[in-house]
C-alpha cells in the first residue's frame, strides 16, 4: 500500500503575514531606506535635478509614513522594550535613544512644512528650512538604525 502525504494547507493570505516581533527589524530597514533616500534627493538637488530630488523625497517621506504606522502597531502590541546591557554601553544607548525621540517628534512638523513648501513652488523658503529638516530627518533616520541595532542584535 502506497502512503499518502499531503501538503500542509496554506492559504494565499498567511503567506505574506507578518509576526509583530518582525516590525523592528522591517522599522529599520525602513529608517535606513529613508536615510538613502533623502542623501539620494540632497546630491539630486544640488545637481540640480529639481524633478528627480521632488520624486525622490516624497518616496522618503512615503517611506517615513509606513515606518511610523509599523512603529505604532509594533508598541501597540508589545510596549516598551527595556535595553538589557549594562555599563558603559548603556549611557551610549540612552543618549542616542534621548537625542533620537526629541527630534523623531520634530520631523513629521519639519518634513511636511519643508515639503509642502516645496510643492508649493516656495523654493526660498523651501530652501531655508530643508536646511534644518534634512539634517535631523537624517540623524533621526541613521540613529533609529542604530537604536534597533543595540536594542534587538547586541
Amino acid at each position: 500500500m502506497r502512503a499518502r502525504f499531503s501538503k500542509p494547507k496554506h492559504n494565499a493570505e498567511s503567506q505574506f503575514l507578518m509576526d509583530v516581533h518582525s516590525l523592528p527589524a522591517l522599522n529599520a530597514f525602513l529608517n535606513a531606506t529613508a536615510a538613502v533616500l533623502l542623501v539620494r534627493g540632497y546630491f539630486l538637488i544640488r545637481a540640480g535635478r529639481r524633478a528627480e530630488h521632488k520624486t525622490i523625497m516624497l518616496s522618503a517621506f512615503a517611506v517615513s509614513i509606513v515606518f511610523l504606522i509599523s512603529y505604532l502597531v509594533y508598541h501597540a502590541q508589545v510596549g516598551s522594550v527595556a535595553f538589557q546591557k549594562t555599563g558603559f554601553i548603556r549611557y551610549i544607548y540612552f543618549a542616542i535613544l534621548i537625542s533620537h525621540t526629541i527630534l523623531a517628534a520634530c520631523v513629521p512638523v519639519l518634513a511636511i512644512i519643508t515639503l509642502r513648501r516645496g510643492l508649493k513652488g516656495n523654493f526660498p523658503r523651501h530652501k531655508a528650512i530643508a536646511r534644518w529638516t534634512f539634517p535631523i530627518w537624517l540623524y533621526v533616520s541613521i540613529t533609529g538604525v542604530v537604536v534597533y541595532l543595540m536594542l534587538y542584535q547586541l
